[in-house]
């Protein structure tokens, strides 16, 4: 049985992913007012770039940092290593900067085809640049249990970021450099804070030696990283590229939206990882096998069951709250979903279980090699949209060979019959209704059968005793599965 306090600090350090990715999304139908598609496209790109040179920029120091904390046993040689660290990484940022700076107008004219927007960069990649600096501290607060703080410095900065973008939107009319610089002023702020609150606490220490520990670490996960942060940007660069610019903003929408179903899936996989690993390591490895599949089963069907909602009545959310010019984007929230929902069975430890770490590395390649070259064409042909079909075809054939690879690592004896059915149930729902959007069919008649295929989705719940009368999540029937 957990303690009040881990209970305690399961919510505080769940309450920001929930507010992170709730409070943009009720703010687009503001953003969306004051933009036009092109403008948010572009302000989109300007995303691409800072998030991808921000994640080389940092060398994958933060997981070097969450690992190395633990090997010190004293408060002054942790913050030691997180001063030292944070200092690489500013010194690294402001190299970035100079050279963006410097290199802004080429990559704006021949990487993205932009004009007419200076230093949109370099304030762009500032402001992902000082933002980061803060996940070094966060995770802090997260290895010393600390769970008020790190909510409260992760929550601060999205509520003051939405608070000076609105502000510098709305009263200053400064289009796309207000969001960017309304992230900048929000991350500055949030920034010298966390030092203050540091210097005060902690005397200010630099340890080259563990910096270069840590960097030994770190470095050999670099391309990993710059394959991830890669393959998640790609897509929108191809549209920007080869569609337009105000494809590139319906496809953000769409994706932001779409990105909950994610958010709630990486959400459970923190409750049930866990006691998947457990059962691994202390179980006998038939009883293993089995026992985790009936486990993982109800976590599946909750995944879905969020997925299914958003896909489903996304639309009347999108028409009622966005303007015309982003309707194109409920489609695509769909195709996202189905999208996520595929991602649950590349979630479980089987190559790591097996330290088969080298083949989970050279399927995340195989995943960046196959979005590429399905999605050249498929953005060329058919802009936002089929760079959405085009992704969730590539996630198909890569989750299908993944999923064929860790069978093989450590089989899971899935209930096949229970997850067949609830992933034909949710395909079946969504694909139907988009083709009657496609050809147009009636509304009345397009909602009808949204809501019988929610009450069907409902039903399988309560036969597979996932939903009962008395609860409709029944948490009982998820965690009862103890390790015996």
């Amino acid at each position: 049985m957990p303690s009040s306090k881990s209970l305690n600090n399961s919510i505080l350090f769940l309450v920001p992913v929930i507010i992170g990715s709730l409070l943009p999304i009720i703010t687009l139908p503001i953003f969306t007012r004051e933009l036009n598609t092109e403008e948010y496209g572009v302000f989109a790109l300007s995303q691409v770039y800072a998030v991808f040179l921000n994640g080389v920029a940092n060398f994958g120091l933060l997981a070097g940092f969450e690992r190395n904390y633990f090997e010190f046993k004293n408060t002054f040689m942790r913050t030691s290593l997180l001063y030292s660290i944070v200092v690489f990484v500013l010194l690294v940022s402001l190299l970035f900067t100079l050279v963006t700076f410097t290199l802004e107008r080429f990559i704006l004219t021949n990487l993205f085809h932009i004009e007419g927007y200076h230093n949109l960069l370099t304030l762009a990649y500032l402001a992902t640049a000082v933002s980061g600096f803060k996940l070094y501290f966060l995770s802090y607060f997260k290895n010393s249990e600390d769970a008020k703080s790190y909510a409260f410095y992760s929550i601060d900065e999205t509520i003051l970021t939405v608070f000076f973008s609105l502000v510098l939107l709305i009263a200053f009319d400064l289009k796309v450099y207000g969001l960017i610089l309304g992230q900048l002023i929000s991350a500055t702020f949030v920034f010298i804070l966390l030092i203050v609150r540091f210097s005060a606490k902690h005397l200010f220490s630099l340890d080259l030696l563990a910096l270069k520990a840590c960097l030994k670490f770190s470095l050999p996960m670099t391309p990993k990283i710059f394959f991830g942060v890669l393959g998640s940007q790609l897509d929108k660069y191809l549209i920007g590229l080869l569609s337009s610019l105000g494809g590139v903003a319906i496809y953000n929408i769409a994706q932001k939206i779409a990105n909950v179903t994610f958010t709630f899936m990486t959400a459970v996989q923190n409750v049930f990882s866990p006691q998947v690993y457990a059962r691994m390591f202390e179980l006998e490895k038939g009883a293993a096998s089995k026992s985790i599949g009936v486990y993982l089963t109800p976590f599946y069907y909750i995944s879905i069951f969020v997925g299914l909602g958003i896909s489903l009545f996304s639309e009347e959310v999108i028409l009622i709250l966005l303007p015309v010019e982003y309707h194109d984007s409920i489609n695509i929230i769909s195709i996202f979903s189905v999208l996520y929902a595929s991602y649950f069975f590349s979630k479980h430890p089987q190559l790591i279980y097996a330290k088969k770490t080298w083949l989970s590395s050279l399927m995340f390649v195989l995943s960046i090699v196959l979005n590429i070259i399905i999605n050249i064409p498929f953005a060329k042909n058919w802009g936002p949209l089929g760079v959405a079909w085009g992704s969730l075809l590539s996630a198909v054939l890569w989750g299908s060979i993944y999923f064929y690879v860790s069978q093989k690592s450590f089989y899971i004896h899935w209930e096949s019959t229970k997850i067949i059915t609830i992933s034909l149930t949710f395909v079946l729902s969504v694909m139907v209704v988009i083709l009657m959007r496609y050809f147009e069919v009636n509304y009345a008649l397009r909602l009808g059968v949204k809501l019988i295929s929610f009450i069907v989705f409902v039903y399988l719940g309560i036969s597979y005793k996932i939903i009962t009368k008395g609860v409709f999540l029944n948490a009982k029937y998820i965690f009862r599965n103890k390790i015996t």
